[in-house]
């Protein structure tokens, strides 16, 4: 998604893009509803409602990942709704704020959109401006589909990794997002079949995102299992995630291409005398500096 997209907009850091394939299922949609107002404006303005609504979720994701100390500064708005690069720390309460912050903001939204559903509704906004009657409660009816939707407790939607956070504090990290996979390609395969039934492409697709989601995140869980039965170094520890580095030649030489143990060489490439400045973690993705990484290990409390 992050080719063939442009930014709209930056917003507290945070880089908003839309995806080209978007106009072509706006055109789609909107010329599809054009018997529900008096004119054409009026389906544009619900569609773009939609994608409002969209963005204000994602935002509600990068600026609660923030929060916890995690990094997110690119959402990208494409036909099937939207998604904010969020990298919270690895931690499952951080995990679960970052994703459980998006559903909040639908809920928030809930009671303001409600209310002026209702208001127009009994200020008879149906007989005297019809046009607008219909969009709010179109507007009305969307935050709540998106709420439900996006709660149900299928990976990669929010609701599955909510349950994956919340799994994780009793499971740890791998199984939590296994079992969480798991439960996802089962709704997933729930849902082709739904979709099959009623003959809804858009749902099928849909389906079919999640089901390639789950399958990644199955293949993701099966490499930190294997990751986490590696022997550890000891004298080192991430700053970040606490986890003290596996021994073996797991990091690559961006110079030379050789593989080599940045620790056992203190961050110098033997084969081409490269020095980096950082190295990586193999628990989280974070890098940092070694002198961190022996100063975080002296910080770690003992057993």
């Amino acid at each position: 998604m992050r080719s063939g997209s442009f930014r709209l907009f930056r917003l507290n850091g945070i880089d908003v893009f839309l995806h080209w394939s978007w106009f072509l299922v706006a055109v789609f949609e909107i010329q599809g509803r054009s018997r529900s107002y008096s004119s054409m404006g009026w389906n544009v303005a619900e569609y773009l409602a939609l994608f409002a609504i969209v963005t204000f979720h994602e935002f509600g994701h990068a600026l609660a990942c923030r929060q916890v100390g995690g990094r997110a500064n690119r959402i990208v708005l494409w036909p099937l709704g939207g998604v904010a690069y969020v990298d919270p720390p690895p931690r499952p309460g951080a995990t679960l704020w970052s994703i459980a912050a998006g559903p909040l903001v639908n809920v928030v939204l809930l009671p303001v959109l409600g209310g002026l559903y209702y208001f127009g509704r009994s200020a008879d906004w149906a007989a005297t401006m019809p046009d607008i009657y219909r969009l709010v409660r179109a507007v009305f009816a969307i935050d709540f589909g998106l709420l439900i939707f996006n709660v149900l407790p299928v990976y990669p939607l929010d609701g599955g990794q909510i349950l994956r956070s919340l799994l994780w504090f009793v499971m740890g990290r791998a199984n939590s997002l296994m079992a969480a996979a798991i439960i996802g390609i089962l709704g997933a395969l729930g849902f082709i079949a739904w979709a099959l039934y009623e003959q809804d492409a858009w749902l099928g697709l849909i389906s079919v995102f999640v089901l390639m989601n789950c399958w990644s995140g199955l293949q993701h869980a099966r490499a930190l299992m294997r990751l986490a039965k590696l022997p550890r170094r000891a004298g080192f520890a991430c700053p970040v995630c606490n986890s003290a580095p596996p021994i073996g030649e797991y990091w690559k030489c961006n110079r030379c291409g050789q593989a080599f143990d940045t620790f056992q060489t203190w961050a110098v490439c033997p084969h081409c005398s490269t020095q980096f400045p950082t190295s990586v973690c193999m628990d989280c993705g974070r890098q940092s500096p070694l002198s961190a990484w022996t100063s975080a290990a002296l910080a770690v409390p003992r057993g």
